[in-house]
């Protein structure tokens, strides 16, 4: 099987529609929907105003039936039924952990899975999303990075990630449409209260950590990004999203002006020896490369730090040299950042150990005594393979032997 390059993004190829003929209207934009109304057979302006309804009612009310939408003339509501639906991944297998984290195990349309999970804490609830089925790098803590690249996923398969967790947290707001009535052209359309309220969130933060590169789908997380963030879609501020990367040096700056989200880099190592063997990527984008791409980042400032992902591995990045270094390059390239110390979470099969928790907590005082902040990631969901690191689609279980070539094949993409 072919691995995909390590320069351009790789193509989504063409996804089966869930539903058979009928268009599955998530993960299109408004201006979208009415196209596809309009191509169904409505007149611009009826379509236009359809368009913002149905929005509303994905968005807003977490509907995946048009009987349900009540602002809309019943006899409408059948002709948009047999056209189109409101999907949603299929639920192979959900998980709560110990901690109360909890991962899905999701199955596209086309019968590809892969993984998201949440996690609860006192002041805020995060999601972990996926951009991809398996993933093109071959970073070697990562559980994910044993698998072959299947896929880039949809923007529609990406937010339907957000839309399920709120399904599943239970969520939506209650009330009527703000702004909507009954649908003025139906006296037939239902009736309901005549006040929306959004109930408070569970799920206040979205991290594109989940399996995949986000930067080598780089239009389809964009194109979801901007859902969760539109005020009249999910509402979710920009600062409470983070797309984390490898260093997909080329798509950093277009990640910054054209979704503006907070960003994350999986730094990992500081010298390139090691960060060649555990981040690959490293042999085509030096850390010179990504730190210089880093200081650049449209929108990072003290208020909106860049975050540096390191995760501790035993005799092998946790030195006191080590965390000298990574001071070192921080202050020499005069980034505003920060720096999560993620102690290493085993899956089957790793090949590194953690290191222990008197080098974290040393480590940790290193980075903190030079002024940047240092703080140690508490791992969550290890009792489920929910943690940072070990997310991975459970049908796939390859030999030894097989992790060994698909490892050999991605290296061989590097050059």
């Amino acid at each position: 099987m072919q691995i995909p390059g390590h320069i351009d993004p790789v193509t989504t190829g063409t996804v089966p529609l869930r539903g058979g003929n009928r268009i599955d209207l998530v993960g299109l934009t408004r201006d979208a929907i009415g196209g596809v109304l309009v191509e169904a057979g409505l007149d611009a302006k009826a379509a236009k105003l359809r368009a913002k309804q149905i929005w509303h009612w994905i968005y807003h009310r977490g509907v995946t039936d048009f009987e349900a939408m009540t602002d809309i003339a019943k006899a409408m509501r059948p002709w948009l039924t047999d056209r189109f639906i409101i999907g949603r991944p299929t639920v192979r297998e959900a998980q709560v952990s110990n901690d109360g984290t909890r991962k899905w195990l999701l199955a596209a349309a086309d019968g590809q899975e892969y993984e998201m999970v949440f996690i609860p804490d006192a002041d805020r609830g995060t999601l972990c999303v996926s951009s991809q089925v398996g993933c093109t790098l071959n970073c070697r803590f990562c559980h994910t990075g044993t698998m072959r690249l299947v896929r880039n996923l949809a923007a529609g398969e990406i937010v339907g990630q957000v839309l399920l967790a709120r399904d599943a947290l239970g969520e939506w707001p209650k009330g009527t449409m703000a702004g909507f009535g009954p649908d003025p052209e139906d006296d037939d359309a239902d009736e309901e209260g005549s006040h929306y309220t959004a109930d408070g969130r569970m799920l206040t933060n979205i991290v594109m950590m989940g399996m995949g590169e986000p930067l080598y789908n780089f239009d389809e997380v964009k194109g979801a990004l901007k859902i969760v963030m539109d005020g009249d879609g999910l509402a979710l501020s920009k600062r409470r999203i983070t797309l984390s990367t490898s260093g997909v040096v080329p798509m950093m700056a277009r990640a910054g002006e054209e979704i503006g989200v907070n960003l994350a880099v999986s730094l990992h190592a500081v010298s390139k020896e090691v960060r060649d063997e555990i981040v690959p990527l490293n042999r085509k984008y030096g850390i010179e490369e990504l730190l210089a791409a880093c200081a650049a980042y449209p929108g990072a400032n003290n208020a909106r730090r860049i975050t540096f992902e390191y995760v501790m591995l035993k005799d092998k990045n946790d030195s006191d040299d080590d965390a000298r270094e990574l001071v070192r390059l921080i202050k020499h390239y005069n980034l505003p950042a920060k720096v999560n110390l993620i102690p290493f979470n085993p899956w089957p099969g790793a090949p590194y150990e953690c290191s222990s928790p008197e080098r974290v907590r040393a480590f940790s005082s290193l980075i903190f005594k030079s002024g940047i902040s240092a703080p140690v990631r508490t791992p969550r969901g290890r009792d489920i393979m929910a943690a940072c690191g070990q997310l991975k689609s459970a049908a796939t279980k390859p030999t030894r032997a097989e992790l060994d070539r698909i490892a050999e094949e991605k290296q061989a993409a590097l050059g």
